[in-house]
């Protein structure tokens, strides 16, 4: 039985900077919300602390309910080690900081255990080779962490690896979830409306068949769904992998597609495909 993990990447706050065409993430979850309920659809919120300190009463009203797990998506949103991208790595103190206050930032406005992570940006081999880091991932208390978030070189889209743990690191008891395809902020172009640069960046020769890789930024729902989701969802169904996750983020999604017809399309998918919905909690119980 293949899972599916819906997932979300929730990291600007209402008083964020971009101006009003961008929505913070708590808004845009209002709708996300909505269409889960509407398909009884489990999710995965990654928040970042700060994002959650800001709006702390929203964020409980709208996510306390039992088909959501909430995880932290660190404390401010530092890199844990060096990415190409999102630069080098911050220092010892700030890894504990944005590990363990992010997790008991959650703790403290959820009042339920995070027993999960996603790092900042992510990196091609999640924390391997990164034993400083697992340390404090195990210190923290963490069950699971979501860093591999690329393809080779830094690459995407992300190829559907599986889970697997830290054991050759020295720390067997935590599990590395990887997630999946696009990185849809990348793929729809969304960073250049806050400003940041927004590339394509694929490998070569490619890994994946063309209908995956467009020639330019997808310009509609339907075909974000169409050129990754789809994709994406039934390669993992054909070949019977344990799980699927793709990676979103709230602010790109009420951005690009504020009535979220891109997730309806997905959970109506995945229900048809037959894959089974859960949390990355609920998972992690399944190892």
């Amino acid at each position: 039985m293949t899972h599916y993990i819906a997932t979300y990447d929730t990291e600007l706050p209402g008083d964020h900077k971009f101006g009003a065409e961008v929505p913070s993430c708590l808004k845009a979850c209002e709708r996300i919300v909505e269409m889960h309920r509407k398909h009884e659809m489990p999710a995965t919120f990654f928040i970042v602390g700060q994002t959650l300190e800001k709006e702390a009463n929203g964020y409980r009203d709208l996510l306390d309910d039992p088909l959501f797990e909430i995880a932290s998506h660190t404390w401010s949103h530092r890199m844990l080690r060096d990415q190409p991208f999102c630069g080098k790595a911050t220092t010892p103190e700030g890894i504990r900081e944005e590990l363990i206050r992010g997790k008991s930032s959650i703790e403290d406005v959820f009042q339920r255990e995070c027993v999960g992570f996603r790092s900042g940006c992510g990196f091609v081999n999640g924390l391997r080779g990164a034993p400083e880091v697992l340390a404090v991932v195990q210190e923290a208390g963490y069950r699971y962490a979501s860093t591999q978030l690329w393809g080779p070189d830094y690459s995407l889209p992300a190829p559907l690896a599986q889970a697997y743990t830290y054991e050759e690191d020295g720390y067997p008891n935590i599990i590395e979830f990887p997630g999946h395809g696009w990185q849809e902020n990348l793929l729809k172009g969304s960073n250049r409306i806050i400003g940041m640069e927004s590339l394509r960046l694929l490998y070569f020769p490619p890994l994946f068949p063309p209908e995956v890789i467009p020639d330019h930024f997808v310009q509609t729902a339907r075909e974000e769904f169409e050129v990754n989701n789809k994709y994406f969802m039934e390669r993992a169904a054909r070949e019977g992998l344990e799980y699927v996750s793709l990676i979103w983020h709230p602010w790109s999604l009420g951005l690009f597609d504020p009535e979220m017809e891109m997730l309806d399309l997905t959970f109506s998918h995945a229900k048809a495909l037959g894959l089974e919905a859960v949390t990355y909690a609920g998972l992690a119980d399944k190892q």
